[in-house]
């Protein structure tokens, strides 16, 4: 497996729409292992196909939880639920945090690594990170949803709370 380096902002490709993913090949299960060794070198929770310079409908998320890693190709949001606002960072923004409010409920249609559709559901920081992700491949960046940054010493709070 590769470490990939992390694009990070202004680069263009952050803001781009990302092409739908038509080859189910070894070079996907390559790209997709690739990506999360690279979301766990970086110490993130997922990780989208343009923050390693693909400009490709491809996510990977893991929170460390029961659901495991989630691989999540040609995303599309089915339906949301509710209100949460929480802390949210980038590995394409490092250092910087801010507060969003997203949907505490998502329901998710994707394919997995073989081209195979399949439906998640998930709420609270899952639902989170999967929105955040996907928001990814549509170069939309949380920077443009945050409504108050955190200082150092705040997140340090957030942090011991959790």
């Amino acid at each position: 497996m590769t470490v990939r380096a992390i694009v990070t902002y202004p680069a263009e490709i952050l803001e781009q729409e990302c092409e739908p993913v038509t080859v189910f090949d070894k070079k996907l299960v390559k790209l997709l292992n690739d990506m999360y060794d690279t979301m766990i070198e970086f110490d993130g929770v997922g990780l989208a196909a343009p923050q390693i310079g693909i400009n490709k409908q491809i996510a990977v998320v893991d929170i460390d939880d029961e659901s495991g890693t989630i691989e999540l190709i040609n995303p599309e949001i089915l339906e949301t639920s509710g209100e949460d606002l929480g802390v949210e960072g980038c590995l394409s923004f490092p250092g910087l945090y801010g507060e969003v409010t997203r949907p505490y409920y998502v329901k998710v249609k994707a394919l997995d690594r073989k081209g195979r559709p399949f439906v998640i559901e998930a709420e609270d920081y899952l639902a989170r990170a999967i929105q955040h992700e996907i928001d990814h491949l549509h170069g939309i960046l949380f920077t443009s949803k945050v409504s108050r940054y955190l200082k150092e010493e705040e997140l340090e709070e957030v942090e011991q709370n959790d």
